[in-house]
């Protein structure tokens, strides 16, 4: 992969992470005066669809670009219910910012594509039958050109098809834009790729949409290897994975004697309190330094424990994403849930504790060594795997470790797992529900009755976590983190 490109407008900056190197943009809102110039061409932006990303992409869009001349226009369906919920931001008819989304398309100079990836899936003919020659097509997920690829289709050839992919859900990237007005650098950072260039101007609008957002930093990837990285990353240890950790590691615990209380405690909120808190400042190795020799040793056992079984569905995640049965399986999950729709995943006891514990939650939680060995186990292995199929540093180290502790993690801490799954894209929801089971059982019935029989520490495979390059690329990327940590609010 290319990690260079070309801007007119934005300052680029080298960075030596890992063992390569790649180009970043530094974002902030002093470059908002550039942005008239970074959309030059550009009268109207049309965001469409209002689930996840599109509040919060039209909302900060809007908010940067007042004062030009360039208006921002939500586009969804006649008489689609989240027309009332658009009104209620200030997307109206009347003042001409909320529309038909077919029409929107036609009339917009850039479309934002944020309808659910099944739904792009059934109307992209549609929708690129009303998107006009020479304009310019958005996307924040490569999931419709993994889908194009499925079955032979491709973009029109004569718009430009560009991504910016914010590395957090919508409502965190509307929230931390909202605390960027104080703290100049608060944000969620995105990927950018360039997939068509039409007019020579791609790049710049890509960059200048990423900077319009409060991305603090912007780095780059290609669309295909971001859809394969997200959707991977969802089913992973940003979702999937850790929803089959905590639920396997709270029956472990109660087996082994503690309270229910305690149990919570140790699987969830050392995840989602010190580990993340850690790891988000001072990456992972800081988790282990933390802990005591005994400690030390109890970590050692559960990673060497947890890493073969949670690499084993890591692997046949990568490949079904890769081979399209995912994506597929998205699209026809759709025409279940008009039947049957999606379940809740947090009516357990378990969860039901959670809320007491939250209630209570004492001022400093301690760092369980099995909790920390298993989850950094899954974390490392999702971080080798996506290594060995090529994908850049920066996009691992997002993908599999800033967004779970800056973004996604903050929110299960705040009010339990579903809040943090269900508030994320259908797609994402699907994949934590399908794979989430697959890691709870593997780790129970391999991880767990390792550690009970007193398995020795695979001192090959920790001087391979002791050693690997992640931890530079983390401390690079420790330099890039959002100004201040997300505040969530009721």
């Amino acid at each position: 992969m290319n990690l260079d490109f070309s801007t007119k407008l934005f300052k680029k900056e080298k960075i030596r992470i890992g063992d390569t190197d790649e180009y970043v943009v530094r974002g902030g809102r002093h470059l908002f005066p550039l942005l008239p110039q970074a959309f030059e061409g550009i009268k109207q932006i049309g965001v469409l669809g209002w689930s996840s990303q599109g509040p919060a992409q039209a909302q900060n869009l809007r908010d940067s670009l007042v004062g030009t001349d360039i208006k921002v226009k939500v586009g969804l369906r006649e008489n689609s219910p989240s027309m009332a919920q658009a009104e209620k931001v200030g997307f109206t008819k009347a003042n001409g910012t909320l529309g038909e989304m077919y029409e929107v398309i036609a009339e917009s100079d850039m479309v934002l594509l944020l309808i659910a990836d099944a739904a792009q899936a059934q109307s992209y003919k549609e929708i690129f039958d009303a998107i006009r020659p020479g304009a310019t097509l958005g996307l924040s997920h490569g999931f419709l050109l993994g889908y194009l690829q499925s079955i032979g289709a491709t973009f029109p050839a004569n718009i430009n098809v560009i991504a910016v992919c914010p590395k957090g859900m919508g409502p965190s990237v509307r929230r931390l834009y909202e605390q960027g007005k104080e703290v100049n650098g608060a944000g969620i950072n995105s990927s950018f790729a360039i997939h068509q260039d039409v007019n020579g101007k791609a790049t710049d609008y890509a960059l200048g949409w990423s900077v319009a957002l409060g991305s603090p930093w912007t780095f780059q990837t290609t669309l295909e290897s971001e859809y394969k990285s997200d959707i991977f990353g969802e089913r992973g240890i940003l979702l999937g994975a850790v929803h089959g950790i905590v639920e396997s590691l709270y029956r472990w615990f109660v087996a082994h004697g503690e309270s229910p209380e305690a149990a919570f405690t140790n699987a969830v909120e050392s995840i989602t309190g010190p580990i993340s808190h850690i790891i988000s400042r001072d990456g992972i190795l800081a988790v282990y330094e933390a802990l005591s020799e005994t400690d030390q040793e109890i970590f050692r056992r559960a990673y060497s424990a947890a890493y073969g079984p949670a690499f084993q569905i890591l692997m046949e995640i990568y490949t079904e994403v890769a081979s399209g049965n995912e994506i597929r399986s998205v699209v026809e999950a759709d025409n279940r849930h008009k039947r049957y729709p999606m379940g809740k995943i947090d009516g357990t006891p378990m969860w039901q504790v959670g809320v007491k514990v939250r209630a209570n939650r004492p001022a400093e939680t301690p760092i369980n060594p099995v909790t920390a060995g298993v989850y950094i186990a899954t974390m490392m292995a999702q971080v080798d795997l996506l290594k060995e199929h090529g994908h850049p540093y920066s996009e691992i180290a997002n993908e599999s470790i800033i967004e779970a502790v800056d973004s996604l993690n903050p929110y299960m801490h705040y009010k339990g797992v579903a809040y943090m799954v269900d508030n994320c894209s259908t797609t994402a929801r699907l994949g934590t529900r399908k794979w989430a089971p697959r890691f709870d059982y593997i780790l129970s019935q391999q991880t767990f009755t390792a550690l009970d029989q007193g398995n020795q520490v695979d001192e090959e495979l920790f001087d391979n976590f002791m050693n690997n390059n992640i931890h530079q690329v983390l401390a690079t990327a420790a330099e890039m983190r959002p100004s201040v940590d997300i505040a969530l609010v009721g």
